[in-house]
This record gives C-alpha cells, structure tokens and sequence, in this order.
C-alpha cells in the first residue's frame, strides 16, 4: 500500500525496530479489512482485524481488554475479562452501528461452523466503536451485514490507513482521524517476534496535539485561525496483537501501556471520550473441545515484559499518527470539513 505514512516526515517514533510493513499485520496470521461508505449523507464503515485465518470458535486465542475511560459502547468486553480468551474477529464501526455489526459477526461464525461441522450455540462478537456524527449521519445506520462481510472478504496483510472502514468519519485532535497501525519487534532467546496495533482514533483536542514533542496543535491553530473544541470527548479503540507466549494477565499488563503513546501525543482521556484497548496473543490455540484436561503452554519470564510494554507504546503513538496523516480532508454531511494533519507536515 502505497501512503505516505508519518515516518515518511522524517518523524521517528521510538527506538525499537519496526516490522516489515510496520503494520499489525506483521503479526503473522493476522488481516484487516475494510468497508467504507462514502456517500453524502454518510462517512462511515467498518473495519475488521481477522485474528487468524481458520475457525476462532474452534480454535481460540488468549486475549485481554482494558477499559482506561469508559464512555463507550464495545460489545464483548466481559466475556474477555472472565475466560481470557477471544472467539471470533475484531470489529470496528460507529457508535450507534454495533448491534448491526455484532448480529453480522454472529452469522459470519455461523457459517464457518457449519462449513467446519463445529457445533456453536453461544458466541462472544467482538466489537467497538467510536462515535463519527460529526461528519456522518449516524442516525441511519449504514453499516449492515454485506458491508461487514465485504470487510472480511477484503481483509490483507498491506491493508489501506487513514479515512476508511471504520475511521471514514472520525476527528482526531480536532483533525481528520481514522485507522492507523505500527509494529515493533522484540527478540528473545534468539527468536524475534512481533506486537503490532491498529487504532481507530476519534479523540482529542488540537490545541493538545503534541508531534514527536513538538506542540505542533498549538501553532496550528494560531497559524490557521482556527476554532478549538472545548472539551475533549471522542473515542479511541486500540486493538494489540503479537505472537510473544503471554498469559492473558501478562497480555492486560501489556495493552495497559497504549496509554502511554496517546499521553505522548497530549491526550487527557476527557470524561466524554471512550480509550478502550483489546489484545490477544497467536503464540498458541485453546481448542473449543479438548481430551486434555491440562494444556500445556510457554510464557514470556515476567522480568522480560519491559520490551513488550514499550513496543506497545511506540506503536499507540505511531498508529495514531499514521492514522491522520494517512487521511485525506473529509467534508461531513452538514458541511464541516476536518483536514488532514498532513497538510501541516509538508
């Protein structure tokens, strides 16, 4: 995917090596796919992480979640937080779309288990949000099942950022939001792996803004005259993979730390903003049905989590960015256009 991504500014996040496409994707297993509707009325989409690319029912993958602000809607959230576990992919839409979306994750794994003869008569979907009426008429609900299944259908490895699926109509920082992602790579023992995250970004005031430790929102806003929000309410999803051998709690501790990428970036988690982040692990499968009572896994030495925690971080801080300067200016449907962060890079 040809973009011109933030690193492509001369902006270095961090100092830990990147994966090959700098992507979650790097994460090997894992694709994403989007569906985005673009139309007068509507700047919305959704945007699906395929976790793996067999049955998930079947085969499930240690996951955690952690709620830093709660002013959201995410589906699927407890279950999480009680097995340790994820069942089905990961989607991402507008706030009032989730119960759409989730009914159309839920006949997605139907069909899977019918092809694959897997009995499934309870399921956990997956799905969060954040809120585009800004720039959407979010009141109609234009994501439905064949906008869902032409995401999954679509999803890759080298998948498009910016303004699409999901972050078609979101506002970051008072700019154009939407799907960014970054990756780092981690080497232990002698074997490297990989954590990667995509956000869908929708929070945040300009005058916050800060690139790389320059309070680039600041001077944006007196060079352009601009109008600030007055407070910060939006949303951000952050959804984590790697192949690192952790433990659910281990994988919490480690999403735990997106947080401090969005502080980087001037976030203060405002009380009407939603900063919630998923994560899950591909190092090993917990089978549906198993004959053994006692499964046998590796883990990460906790003494070694320091690398994780700070390739997380990077990546929130990085992701985020990529995701505005990725985007192109998007005029809503009562005519508020939101630039993309790009335009002040050059």
């Amino acid at each position: 995917m040809n973009q011109k991504r933030i690193a492509d500014y001369g902006i270095r996040i961090g100092t830990m090596p990147k994966g090959p496409l700098n992507k979650i994707t790097d994460v090997p297993g894992v694709t994403v796919g989007h569906c985005t509707v673009d139309t007068a009325e509507h700047k919305t989409g959704v945007t699906v992480i395929l976790p793996a690319q067999d049955n998930l029912f079947q085969n499930k993958l240690p996951a955690a979640c952690f709620v830093w602000n709660g002013f959201g809607k995410t589906a699927g959230l407890p279950q999480i937080e009680e097995l340790g576990t994820i069942e089905t992919p990961i989607a991402l839409t507008n706030t009032l779309n989730v119960g759409k979306v989730h009914d159309a994750l839920v006949e997605y794994m139907v069909q899977c288990c019918e092809k694959d003869n897997v009995e499934m008569k309870s399921l956990n979907p997956i799905v969060g949000e954040c809120n585009d009426s800004g720039l959407n008429n979010i009141l109609k609900r234009a994501v439905n099942e064949k906008e869902v299944f032409s995401a999954i259908e679509s999803a890759c490895a080298d998948f498009e950022e910016g303004d699409v699926g999901a972050g078609k109509g979101t506002i970051c920082h008072g700019l154009k939001g939407g799907i960014g992602s970054a990756s780092r790579q981690i080497e232990l023992d002698g074997k490297t792996y990989t954590l990667g995250v995509l956000v869908q970004s929708n929070y945040g005031k300009l005058a916050d803004l800060i690139v790389n430790h320059d309070p680039i929102g600041e001077r944006i806003l007196k060079e352009q005259e601009l109008t600030d929000v007055k407070v910060d309410k939006g949303s951000i999803m952050m959804v984590v993979a790697t192949d690192l051998p952790v433990s659910d709690r281990q994988l919490r501790r480690i999403i735990k730390r997106c947080s401090v990428g969005l502080a980087r970036l001037g976030s203060y988690v405002g009380h009407g903003s939603g900063e919630i982040m998923i994560g899950f692990s591909t190092a090993y499968r917990i089978s549906h049905t198993s004959e053994q009572d006692v499964i046998p896994t590796a883990q990460m030495h906790e003494g070694k989590l320091d690398l994780a925690f700070r390739a997380a971080a990077e990546c929130c801080e990085e992701a985020v960015l990529n995701s505005m300067v990725c985007a192109h200016a998007v005029t809503g449907y009562k005519g508020d256009t939101r630039h993309s962060l790009s335009e002040y890079l050059k």
